[in-house]
């Protein structure tokens, strides 16, 4: 079985190890086909760990994977060998008390897959093969492996709507247009958004943003006042989406929002300034978004639907054993979107 794992910054390797375990009584044994390379991965590529989090040990990277099943477990239902299934990483304990108050999401054990929050490391899912829980698995139908695999990130921005209360006739602005970004455009439009306003410091992710259909573009390094019409008086904007992690965009944000209008932090980037004045007597809510868990089910669904079209933010496909070149080319914003690796290829 191969596996893509980081030892330290820059440091990525395939290797190789003999076997795989049998399902157990509610799992399944899933042929991984496809994985996208998340931000997260970026950061753990690029700097060892974000924030606080540092890679301690070795760790198979990946969490937006679809595959194949091979087999499954006595109790397993409503699943048999062949279907395609989109993967969710997220694997609560279901008992902390958390868990127990409705947030999954902010277990206390989270077993999420590729993540260095606790130690020992949560491996990944960049392998050829996965025991996965049985509930943590969607049927796909319809849909692409390539789509499949995009349930997660999709999930990310759908949780974010869900933390806004409501979109229906809001004037949203979107900073930072990368994968989650782009793909909270089309989460925003689906859920009722009248106006969408989309940054980022590069062109290219600006015309992905624009072709899914942002209403408008700002390059906020060719144009630093773009945002000015939206910033006058005490803002003109309802909800601000903040994908980036860059304090500058957080506070170009807070800006341009009326007062008691909505920002949602979903980009993480480390600790960042906040404008706390201009969010006080503006009486803005600042609340943070952080992964997702019932959204899973959703996001396929709403692919399968072809309610939310994911496709055109699929940029590049590169076979596993060129698994460097594709975190190179994800890590890219003049030229990528999503950026997947192809476990069925060779």
């Amino acid at each position: 079985m191969r596996s893509v794992v980081i030892h330290a910054v820059k440091d990525l390797r395939l290797e190789r190890s003999e076997g795989v375990r049998e399902p157990g009584p509610r799992e399944a044994l899933v042929r991984i086909v496809a994985g996208g390379v998340c931000g997260t991965d970026l950061h753990y590529f690029n700097h060892g760990g974000f924030g606080e989090v540092r890679l301690k040990e070795p760790m198979i990277l990946g969490h937006e994977v679809a595959g194949r099943i091979k087999s499954i477990g006595k109790d397993v239902s409503g699943f048999q060998p062949g279907d395609l299934v989109a993967v969710s990483p997220s694997r609560p304990c279901r008992e902390c008390c958390f868990c127990l108050d409705g947030m999954p999401n902010q277990c206390e054990y989270m077993r999420f897959y590729g993540s260095a929050m606790p130690f020992p490391h949560i491996q990944g899912a960049f392998r050829d093969w996965i025991v996965a829980d049985a509930d943590q698995l969607v049927l796909a139908d319809g849909l692409t492996a390539a789509e499949a695999a995009m349930a997660e990130p999709l999930s990310v921005c759908l949780h974010a709507v869900r933390q806004t209360g409501g979109l229906v006739g809001k004037r949203v602005l979107v900073t930072g247009c990368g994968p989650i970004g782009t793909m909270m455009i089309l989460a925003a439009r689906r859920a009722g958004s009248d106006e969408i306003i989309a940054t980022d410091l590069s062109d290219f992710p600006l015309a992905k943003a624009a072709e899914i259909g942002a209403d408008r573009t700002v390059n906020v390094m060719t144009e630093p006042n773009g945002l000015q019409e939206y910033q006058a008086g005490k803002g003109r904007l309802d909800v601000h989406f903040e994908c980036s992690g860059a304090a500058p965009a957080l506070a170009a944000g807070i800006t341009a929002i009326r007062p008691g209008g909505t920002v949602i932090q979903l980009g993480l980037g480390g600790d960042m300034a906040v404008p706390m004045q201009a969010l006080t007597a503006k009486e803005i809510a600042l609340k943070g978004s952080f992964r997702f868990h019932q959204e899973f089910v959703s996001a396929i669904g709403l692919m399968q639907r072809r309610l939310i079209d994911v496709r055109p933010l699929h940029t590049h496909t590169f076979e596993l054993e060129e698994f460097v070149a594709a975190f190179e080319t994800a890590g890219d914003r003049t030229r990528a979107t999503k950026v997947q690796l192809d476990f069925a290829s060779t």
